[in-house]
């Protein structure tokens, strides 16, 4: 009988070293940093309604998991198995299975940037939407049609062109077009501050109209310089009552109709649209794109100057008149002469490279 108890104790003493032996292993591994892959950065997608079990062997085909019990067991002791969340998760150092499992319980998801630089139309995000594959186009154009996600600022508008406020934002892939446009339109509010509100309201204008003056400067200018000259032109335009003659609302007019090719012709400036400022007098109907700040705050500033014409250099900047001759003389200098120089120098050097060798 003692034999038979003193092979029992040993027995015992040997499955408890056994474990505690085990489990030290498991310890170890546990929280052993792990870096399995060999790229600079791993993404890790884990759909919603993964389990864990799917979950870990995702990990650990990706190289951030060494082993799928390691990483069970990393579930067990931190006790969050039911806390991970699904999305996108970016892996580029070393980490071991604990801080892995903390990661994913924290939902510590990839954010993706997104840029849409300032004077685009809803039609041209969306594209950018796709392009960086956030989702279709067509989810994106949806979206902005939530006119009354900006109803409080602008009752009359149909829906949210203009107010997607051009930014970089960063979000997680997979997140909802009506998300990302809640948070432009939310940017844009920011952007169009009280102040800005209280100068429109004291110059007798609406949100929309100062957005819309705000989006032909967009569309007219790229140069800081030249917002509160170009701002100027249609405001004194307006108080003349004189049309806003603007090329880009003629190109929106055409993009809305499915029309327009790339060029303008002389045939276009008779297009029958409301936003065809050739055609009809006064602002647009709204917007043509998204303006950044610097122009709201020109549309509401505008230079003093008397300047009702303007016409481009052809180097990014313009050349303003105050007077009709005025405005002559400089497009035949800046487009008539210009152009035909530049077609002559070609023809010249084409010619030139074409002459045979003596």
């Amino acid at each position: 009988m003692r034999k038979f108890l003193l092979i029992l104790l040993v027995v015992v003493l040997a499955l408890a070293v056994g474990s505690g032996l085990f489990a030290s292993v498991v310890w170890g591994r546990m929280y052993e940093p792990f870096k399995g892959y060999t790229v600079a950065e791993q993404f890790v997608e884990i759909p919603p309604g993964s389990g864990t079990t799917d979950i870990g062997r995702r990990l650990v085909d990706a190289g951030v998991v060494r082993e799928l019990f390691i990483f069970r067991a990393a579930m067990w002791w931190t006790a969050r198995d039911r806390s991970l969340k699904a999305g996108e998760y970016r892996f580029a150092e070393p980490m071991n299975a604990a801080q892995v499992v903390d990661k994913l319980a924290r939902g510590e998801v990839h954010a993706r940037r997104i840029t849409f630089p300032e004077g685009l139309t809803i039609v041209d995000m969306a594209k950018i939407y796709e392009q960086r594959g956030f989702g279709p186009a067509a989810d994106f154009v949806g979206a902005a049609g939530n006119a009354r996600l900006i109803t409080e600022v602008d009752p009359q508008a149909p829906d949210l062109e203009g107010y997607l406020y051009p930014e970089t934002y960063a979000i997680p892939r997979g997140t909802p077009a009506a998300t990302l446009v809640g948070l432009m339109v939310d940017r844009f509010r920011a952007a169009y501050t009280s102040d800005l509100q209280a100068q429109a309201a004291a110059q007798g204008l609406t949100a929309r109209q100062v957005v819309t003056i705000a989006s032909l400067v967009e569309k007219e200018t790229a140069q800081d310089h030249e917002r509160a000259l170009v701002a100027a032109v249609y405001r004194n335009r307006m108080k003349i009552g004189m049309g806003m003659q603007a090329d880009p609302t003629v190109i929106y007019a055409l993009q809305k109709a499915g029309k327009y090719d790339g060029n303008i012709r002389r045939e276009h400036l008779q297009f029958d649209s409301p936003y065809n400022t050739y055609k009809y007098s006064g602002l647009p109907p709204g917007p043509i794109a998204s303006p950044r700040k610097a122009s709201l705050e020109a549309a509401l500033a505008p230079a003093d100057v008397p300047y009702i014409y303007f016409v481009s250099r052809n180097d990014g900047t313009h050349v303003f008149a105050s007077t009709l001759a005025e405005h002559n003389r400089n497009v035949r200098e800046f487009q008539i002469l210009f152009f035909r120089d530049k077609r002559l120098r070609e023809e010249r050097e084409k010619g030139g490279s074409e002459r045979p060798g003596v």
